[in-house]
């Protein structure tokens, strides 16, 4: 796993005071230095997953790097994904199953790629260095920047596979043909790469609604319960600080004008989503309590203010993808949003 902390008040006393903090304002909308600035700081190329990196204001010990031009190729491989639909159809047709088992092959080598790369992602780092939690999202904007491309990351293999149903037909041919193998004790070449027992695992990883979302949420909940001396503070309060900076960045024209196009507009929006779902997973009451630093309202009509067409996934993941939002402290208004 990773840690990327931050705190919404971790300013020293004068830069707080000049701010107005306590004064009731929203510390989203404060200009404390390098607020939104990780935002635009460039991901490295070159960086890839589980390589320590050194790059301005990254800690050392901090195991997640990622290579965009490989992520973005990987990713790419989804929404071109035609299944071999028309020759599972035909299974008395031998030359149409040759056909299939042919198609299948290099499409299940893709989908073990990405089960790898959900391994990944539960990689745990060493504690990071003692810095306040503002400190650290001002100090190692390009490390804010990787999480924030793992969340999008995220949020969007997750929507493709919703949206494909020809992955999870494609793959359980392909663990129909070697189960029927391993009874007619023979053995294809295909099989030296993703055998039955890896099979098996990335099954039960796409029977997920959302599976890489889920193993993202399980690895952040595994390193705040090992991790006791570390203030779960200290996790929360950089997602809901990550949380409340998409929102403000959505909502105000500003900010909002610098957007060149819909896929930036989308990667702040999947942040925010990301982020606040693991806020919900990680904090002992959730997000959608009163007690929150998560203007959950907020950020839900941010997103009911963009076209159904690229938020219904989204709004979708916080309707049954989080922990807390039926439970009693959530509140009636809250609840009516996400119907």
């Amino acid at each position: 796993m990773w840690h990327v902390p931050c705190h919404r008040h971790g300013r020293d006393s004068s830069e707080a005071r000049d701010a107005g903090e306590g004064g009731g304002k929203d510390p989203c909308r404060l200009p404390w230095p390098g607020r939104a600035a990780w935002w635009s700081q460039p991901a490295p190329e070159g960086w890839r997953l589980g390589t320590p990196g050194s790059v301005q204001g990254t800690c050392p010990s901090f195991p997640l790097t990622w290579a965009n031009r490989e992520r973005k190729a990987r990713l790419s491989d989804l929404p071109g994904w035609h299944g071999a639909d028309g020759a599972i159809q035909n299974p008395g047709d031998l030359r149409l199953q040759e056909r299939a088992w042919s198609a299948v092959c290099p499409l299940v080598a893709k989908l073990k790629r990405f089960y790898e790369f959900s391994l990944r992602l539960g990689e745990h780092p060493e504690s990071p260095p003692p810095y306040a939690p503002t400190q650290h999202l001002e100090r190692e904007q390009a490390l804010a920047k990787q999480f924030a491309e793992i969340l999008h990351f995220t949020l969007s293999f997750d929507e493709l596979k919703m949206t494909n149903p020809a992955i999870q037909n494609d793959f359980s041919y392909y663990r129909r043909t070697i189960s029927r193998n391993r009874i007619n004790n023979l053995q294809l070449d295909a099989e030296s790469e993703v055998n039955n027992e890896m099979a098996n695992r990335m099954s039960l990883f796409y029977a997920e609604a959302t599976p890489m979302l889920k193993t993202l949420s399980n690895a952040t909940t595994k390193f705040v319960s090992e991790n006791k001396t570390l203030p779960i503070e200290d996790t929360t309060d950089c997602l809901s600080t990550m949380a409340c900076v998409c929102r403000v960045m959505l909502e105000t024209p500003e900010y909002r004008s610098r957007f060149t196009n819909t896929e930036t507009l989308l990667f702040c929006m999947r942040v925010m989503v990301g982020v606040i779902i693991l806020y919900d997973h990680v904090h002992p009451v959730g997000a959608f309590a009163k007690t929150s630093k998560i203007d959950m309202k907020g950020c839900i009509k941010v997103l009911k203010d963009q076209p159904s067409t690229s938020t219904e996934g989204l709004l979708n993941a916080l309707r049954y993808t989080t922990r807390h939002l039926n439970d009693d402290t959530t509140s009636k208004q809250i609840r009516a949003l996400l119907q």
